[in-house]
């Protein structure tokens, strides 16, 4: 039986105060980092950025979002789904400094939307949208990473990294499989931690069997070594104010804000069915701490960031009970990228790629189009739409079709049901049914032409909740003409107008 609200312990409220809270917050802090890293490092590479902005985009979201925000287990840090965003902004802006600009912009944005209490407007996203944009960023993702992990590069092109790649996808795949995670071993270490271990192994190995060869050659990660202040202050870069009135860095921004808030609105409601006490976070205060977020990470040089699922679940299942276990992954990412640049700089490219595909393949799962397309044609033409749009287009405009497309089908699926025309020899029934608009007149022409003369016809509103002008006028127009063609009308709980 569960107890009432009442009935609940004290430390339920104030999970932190358990015994041995503090320590199981700091071991799932440090959990989340050996995550966060290999994903902060693959996301900065995806993006056509310096790793230091992925990682300080992980120092954010660890020490000032999770300061702010009213989830005790949301994890923020740089996001695989806005990838897409940044290397389409860093094109079309030309320069790592305007983007800044934008991002400081979004963040801004994300502050205010928390003030005017958007957060609720999310829940008004139709689902296949957002499924879509999901999918579209998941397979965007899968083709910018294939070069990199097929081995080709602007030096050459290396057999060490394709083979690298697929047998980092393999464990990844294989990691998480009922018979390996048999293993206290396996379930105690992260697949991506393993990955980037063994690919580690793997390039120096390369690297002493054929010293200087391009073709057993591995690129590496290359992060400037920061073990001083100067060095740290050096690899902070800044917005550049001249182009904040620039349309197409607002245009960025908006873009930004707009998947930003909704990717952090969504890993919320995924957080709340992961944790234990169903804890549910204000969405407008978390608006609020992940617009700081972005701005901060605008002014000093870093990726836009977001709540992520994946590092959020990761910090429940490793036992954490509050927010000190998020702040403790972004401390020790800080203290790692000041002191471990050199183990870094070892991390095969090919194994962050395989990692980023993984995800990508986890967004754009064929099972989600077979349940897509299983839900109906309401369901899977907005979420084709949304993607086809994102592929040929932008994000934006793509969330803009896949919205138009289900208000389409809204309406239509509603003048379906607004009205019936059936026949009884020669008696016709019109039923109205709840809200007949304009929209329904070309379908009300449609019936009422099919009615011959010397026919009966019953107008029936009984179910009708609002008759449109226009509709009347077509009715009256019919009755006007009916006069003189002999059809005898009914009428059965007719409003008057």
């Amino acid at each position: 039986m569960i107890p009432s609200t009442s009935e609940q312990p004290e430390v339920n409220s104030n999970p932190a105060s358990r015994p041995y809270a503090w320590r199981s917050d700091l071991l799932a802090g440090i959990t989340v980092f050996l995550i966060a890293l290999p994903l902060c490092l693959g996301i900065a590479q995806a993006s056509g950025v310096a790793p230091f902005a992925g990682i300080l985009a992980g120092v954010i979201g660890g020490l000032v979002v999770a300061l702010l925000s009213g989830s005790r287990l949301s994890v923020s840090g740089p996001a695989a789904g806005l990838v897409v965003i940044v290397v389409d902004a860093l094109a079309t802006l030309g320069s790592f400094a305007a983007f800044l600009s934008a991002l400081v912009i979004a963040g801004a944005l994300q502050i205010m939307l928390g003030f005017l209490r958007a957060g609720r407007l999310a829940s008004y996203v139709p689902v296949p949208v957002i499924n879509g944009m999901l999918a579209s960023i998941g397979i965007l993702l899968i083709a910018n990473q294939l070069p990199l992990a097929a081995g080709i590069s602007g030096d050459g092109i290396s057999v060490v990294m394709p083979l690298l790649a697929i047998a980092s996808i393999a464990i990844l795949v294989a990691w998480n499989t009922p018979t390996l995670q048999r293993w206290r071993l396996v379930r105690a270490a992260p697949a991506p931690l393993v990955v980037v271990l063994i690919g580690i192994a793997v390039a120096g190995f390369a690297d002493s069997l054929a010293p200087g060869n391009a073709i057993a050659s591995v690129q590496r990660v290359a992060m400037p070594a920061l073990g001083s202040w100067g060095a740290f202050r050096d690899a902070l870069t800044f917005p550049g104010f001249a182009h904040w009135l620039d349309p197409a860095v607002w245009r960025v921004a908006v873009v930004i804000a707009i998947v930003a808030s909704l990717e952090t609105l969504l890993s919320l409601e995924a957080l709340e069915q992961i944790d234990p006490a169903h804890h549910r976070a204000p969405p407008d205060r978390e608006l609020k701490a992940q617009g700081v977020g972005n701005l901060l990470a605008g002014l000093i040089g870093a990726l836009p960031l977001t709540a992520v699922v994946v590092r959020s679940a990761a910090n429940v299942h490793a036992g954490a009970r509050s927010r000190v276990s998020c702040m403790t992954h972004g401390l020790v990412l800080l203290i790692a990228t000041l002191t471990l640049t050199g183990v870094i700089n070892m991390i095969p490219l090919a194994s962050l790629a395989a990692i980023l595909i993984q995800t990508g393949y986890k967004l754009a799962k064929p099972q989600l189009f077979v349940a897509m397309g299983r839900a109906g044609r309401s369901q899977f033409v907005p979420f084709i739409g949304t993607i086809a749009g994102v592929l040929l287009t932008d994000l934006l405009s793509g969330i803009a079709i896949g919205f138009a497309l289900s208000m389409v089908l809204v309406v239509e699926r509603n003048l379906h049901r607004a009205m019936s025309f059936t026949r009884d020899g020669d008696h016709y029934v019109l039923t109205l049914r709840k809200n007949a608009s304009f929209f329904c007149t070309p379908q009300l022409k449609r019936y009422l032409g099919q009615i011959p003369p010397g026919a009966t016809l019953i107008l029936d509103a009984t179910q009708a909740d609002y008759i449109d002008y226009d509709v009347r006028r077509v009715i009256d127009s019919f009755m006007a003409d009916a006069r003189t063609g002999s059809v005898r009308i009914e009428y059965r709980h007719w409003p008057a107008a």
